[in-house]
């Protein structure tokens, strides 16, 4: 159930992993939803990477190569249209939990 949930929230949840942690290659974003979900949550390369590079090509994200062992990784950072992509999507998904909560747990006066 709660990959279909998160699949709706994949851009909030890069763009909120990189703002916090400034620049990430795909791995290390995988390896963070996993870390903090507890594992509940398992981003495949095969929804991450389109999300990454749909981020890219509107300008939300930027993209450095590194060599590492003798492998190139691909660092993604936000831009500064990227920062305010992340605040809007934070405040719409704020305010959707709260409305979720209202709807689920209403209170009885």
């Amino acid at each position: 159930m709660a990959k279909k949930l998160y699949r709706g929230a994949l851009t909030t949840i890069i763009l909120a992993l990189l703002k916090e942690r400034g620049e990430l290659y795909g791995y290390e974003i995988v390896q963070e939803v996993k870390k903090r979900t507890e594992g509940e949550w398992a981003i495949t390369e095969g929804a991450l990477y389109p999300a990454l590079h749909k981020l890219e090509g509107v300008g939300h994200v930027t993209v450095t190569y590194r060599e590492y062992k003798n492998r190139t990784r691909k660092y993604y950072r936000l831009t500064e249209q990227g920062r305010a992509e992340e605040a809007n999507l934070q405040a719409e998904m704020e305010s959707f939990l709260q409305s979720m909560h209202a709807l689920l747990n209403p209170k009885w006066t």
